[in-house]
């Protein structure tokens, strides 16, 4: 269905027009506090039942996983379904909503340019600040090249975790899949902490947020290394670097797109930070490379750019086969 890949190229251009409105209404929001009060209700109850057991609480962070998920598939399911069957228009501008929510490009390159506009004034605490709206590490000690590279590393991760997996996950299976994609994600960057409050409750959520990534971020690291090629950068060394070191980090799939990315640049990312208080040792990336400057942020921000595009173009090419393939419901609402 021509419509439906119409659609998706709207929503990357009303991304790159307008990114993500803070006043507009958003499903992550949504999602976000849906799962603060599924947790309070979770906790009540592993509070009535007070086994004490870890078991207990790793059962209720999987029921909170499947709580989240299928009200939220649920709801965009039948939202979309409803909205086919009755009012077309009211169907193409609610997927245009759904598509366009996932999509987070414009919003991640205006918050690194706010960092380096920082930078570039000579404003170390307010890059510091700036840069804690996109990272979840302590940015409060972090001098100039430590900022970079945090930049430089967020933009990799975010090019798997926010763009290249929901269109993985899009053109599989229309906004339904897309969004129980986001809704996992979601759950993992609230709840799938090593810290004692979540250590047992966020274990289901990491974990598959951990499966559902394991192809997209591959996939995303593959483009990293096909963008710095054909943007002049060092797609041999991407290559390398991603194959021997893309393993190491501490996340199974956050070293994919880093460790590509670290290549293409020839600049070191990874090494300890500080998160909550508490040193968190990571491996180092690309070690030996030199140190992060400005014109790395840029040229990460052009490869990311360019991987994304060749994601739309992946996704539209495969939405399309799905489509033909599965004419009546793939996760589009279309029911017949």
């Amino acid at each position: 269905m021509a419509s439906t890949s119409i659609v998706t190229v709207l929503a990357f251009l009303l991304d790159k027009l307008i990114g993500d409105p803070q006043s507009w209404p958003h499903p992550v929001r949504w999602i976000g506090k849906l799962i603060d009060l599924l947790e309070l209700l979770l906790r009540r109850v592993i509070k009535a039942l007070d086994t004490g057991s870890p078991g207990t609480t790793v059962l209720a962070g999987a029921a909170l996983w499947v709580l989240t998920v299928g009200i939220s598939a649920g709801a965009v399911e039948a939202a979309l379904a409803l909205s086919y069957a009755h009012m077309k228009y009211l169907w193409l501008a609610l997927c245009l909503y759904l598509v366009f929510t996932t999509i987070c490009l414009n919003d991640l390159l205006r918050h690194t340019g706010r960092v380096e506009a920082r930078l570039e004034a000579w404003d170390l605490e307010g890059a510091r600040k700036a840069l804690s709206w996109i990272v979840g590490r302590d940015t409060s000690a972090l001098d100039e090249a430590a900022i970079r590279r945090a930049e430089i590393e967020t933009l990799a991760e975010n090019f798997s975790d926010g763009l290249a997996a929901p269109l993985f996950y899009l053109a599989l299976g229309g906004p339904v899949l897309a969004w129980i994609y986001k809704a996992t994600n979601t759950l993992d960057s609230m709840v799938g902490y090593k810290n004692d409050r979540y250590l047992h409750l966020g274990r289901a959520s990491a974990r598959l947020d951990d499966v559902l990534n394991y192809v997209p971020a591959r996939l995303a690291a593959l483009l990293i290394i096909a963008s710095a090629g054909l943007l002049g950068f060092n797609a041999g060394n991407s290559a390398r670097l991603w194959r021997r070191e893309g393993r190491f980090h501490t996340s199974p799939n956050s070293g994919q797109t880093e460790a590509a990315m670290a290549g293409a640049l020839e600049v070191f990312l990874g090494g300890p930070s500080v998160y909550g208080g508490r040193l968190v040792p990571k491996p180092t990336l690309c070690e030996g490379g030199r140190a992060a400057g400005a014109a790395d942020v840029r040229a990460a921000e052009r490869i990311v750019s360019l991987a994304t595009l060749m994601s739309l173009l992946l996704c539209l090419g495969v939405e399309a086969l799905m489509i033909w393939a599965f004419p009546n419901h793939i996760g589009w609402g279309m029911l017949s």
